[in-house]
């Protein structure tokens, strides 16, 4: 059976995947699946060492069961996770590509593994020159001359960035210069953007989207004046494509003394290809889970290094890793940091993770192109190919050469009653997790694709498949893709009458 046959069998073939029983439902009185050795400990009473009122007291009603069937059921359990090593992930402007495992390999071993950050400096030397070295090659990419790699995550970049920001024009306005008080960011902007600047304490100036996709050189005009503090746009944006007037707006805002951030959340589509500082970038963050293909979801571990220009360096966290002669060292003396943002120097496995990945790419024999930039244009590669495949089938939601991503819309699909929603969920039935829907939200009944670089067109060709049959469904059979999802684990919740329901609160009981 051909795959695309198979994949499409997927929705209306018998449910193979049953319901996993809990633990308790396996239980059966004496049986046993550990052996434990006696304790050499003296047995204390816990009240002794442990305030009563904090005692739980006996533990009881843990299931009984064999240690085959407790793996058994683990295992089964991991099965039904969708993960980057079972399938393609459609997610866009989250770019989960795969995790190439010789950087799980390197990451294990025992001499960089076991490293403690309280060590003495010069028992510190091999893990300081990896983040060393992963600084320089990201200063490097990126055009911007100092780096730091405390921020866990992408969001904690942007807090990091921001507060250097706000640093940089508390210095100005104490030597006379004006308050700066506003940011501008764009309604397109990752939710995350406009979030970070109010924490910081700046107020949002929003610029609207323009008919293409891109930001309007005469919209900032509009909006400047001497209370702008900066900027904080997505490049390539959240719409998938390229701001073709980013130099034009990195000169409006300095005109006026403000900064440019760049959110580096889809620097996958430019590594490479061109350097933020060239285009007048100031401040940066880079999603290390991103672009260099360090674990991503489930809440990290995640790492936000943050890049900056020379005469912003003064304002990072410290401690910054610095090389003085052969040794390398934690520079802590920045009178004028913004502080430690992180316990002591960042995800370093993670920094590990991503610089094996950069190290692995390597250079293309008899050039001095890396294969970073054949990366990135491969991903763009891919994103363009499901635009191409689709487009008779779905509208495209800005129907040009795109970045990393595309975006559609259900403006088609609408007229057979089918939303975004129900799409997304039909896809479910054919075995793939779900495209990013509804964002972003200038986009109507939007669907966010990201195939990354990481995708064979084979890949790319069966999901277009599924995509182009259920595209077909809601013109001839509306009703398979409204009930959707009918060949997953769980039943359709009733989603009207959910909507319906008053929201519970939810309330602590004592532990």
């Amino acid at each position: 059976m051909s795959e695309h046959k198979r994949l499409l069998d997927t929705a209306t073939g018998p449910l193979i995947s049953q319901e996993e029983p809990t633990l308790f439902e396996k239980s059966h009185p004496g049986r046993i699946g550990f052996s434990l050795p006696t304790c050499p400990v003296p047995e204390i009473n816990p009240t002794s060492v442990i305030a009563g009122d904090l005692c739980r007291g006996e533990i009881s009603e843990l299931p009984e069961i064999s240690e085959n069937e407790i793996v058994r059921h683990f295992v089964r359990l991991s099965q039904k996770n969708y993960c980057i090593d079972t399938g393609f992930y459609p997610l866009g402007s989250c770019t989960m590509k795969y995790n190439p495992k010789i950087n799980e390999e390197v990451a294990k071993i025992s001499a960089l593994a076991t490293v403690h950050p309280l060590w003495p400096e010069k028992y510190l030397q091999p893990a300081l020159a990896i983040q060393y070295q992963l600084q320089g090659l990201l200063s490097s990419l990126t055009g911007l001359e100092n780096f730091t790699l405390q921020p866990n995550a992408g969001a904690h970049g942007e807090f990091v960035g921001i507060k250097i920001m706000k640093a940089y024009h508390d210095e100005k306005e104490k030597k006379g210069g004006p308050k700066k008080t506003k940011v501008i960011v764009p309604d397109s902007a990752h939710g995350t953007n406009p979030a970070t600047c109010t924490m910081v304490g700046y107020e949002i100036v929003s610029v609207p989207t323009g008919p293409n996709g891109i930001v309007e050189v005469a919209d900032i005009e509009k909006i400047l004046s001497p209370e702008i503090a900066g900027i904080m746009m997505t490049n390539p944006n959240t719409c998938g494509l390229f701001e073709t007037h980013i130099h034009e707006i990195a000169k409006l805002i300095h005109s006026v003394d403000g900064l440019f951030y760049m959110d580096g959340a889809n620097f996958n589509a430019i590594v490479g290809i061109t350097k933020p500082a060239d285009l007048g970038v100031d401040i940066m963050h880079i999603n290390l889970h991103k672009t260099f293909s360090t674990p991503h979801g489930g809440g990290g571990p995640g790492s936000g290094p943050v890049g900056v220009r020379s005469h912003l360096k003064k304002f990072l966290p410290t401690p910054l890793v610095i090389k003085e002669g052969s040794q390398y060292k934690l520079q802590k003396d920045l009178p004028e940091s913004i502080g430690r943002v992180s316990g002591y120097y960042g995800n370093y496995s993670i920094h590990i993770r991503a610089l094996a990945y950069m190290l692995s790419l390597g250079t293309i024999p008899n050039t001095e192109e890396t294969y970073v930039k054949k990366m990135s244009t491969a991903a763009v590669l891919n994103a363009n190919y499901i635009r191409h495949r689709l487009r008779p089938y779905f509208k495209i939601a800005f129907d040009s050469i795109c970045m990393h991503e595309v975006i559609l819309s259900d403006e088609i699909q609408e007229k057979f009653g089918i939303k975004t929603l129900n799409i997304a969920k039909r896809l479910m039935d054919y075995g793939y997790h779900p495209m990013t829907v509804y964002f972003p939200l200038i986009v109507h009944g939007a669907m966010m694709i990201e195939p990354t670089e990481s995708e064979t067109k084979e890949t790319l060709d069966q999901f277009c498949d599924v995509m182009i049959e259920i595209a077909k469904e809601c013109e001839t059979n509306p009703k398979v893709v409204l009930e959707a999802p009918t060949r997953v684990n769980r039943e359709k919740i009733d989603e009207l009458r959910a909507q319906k329901q008053p929201r519970l609160r939810w309330l602590p009981t004592s532990i």
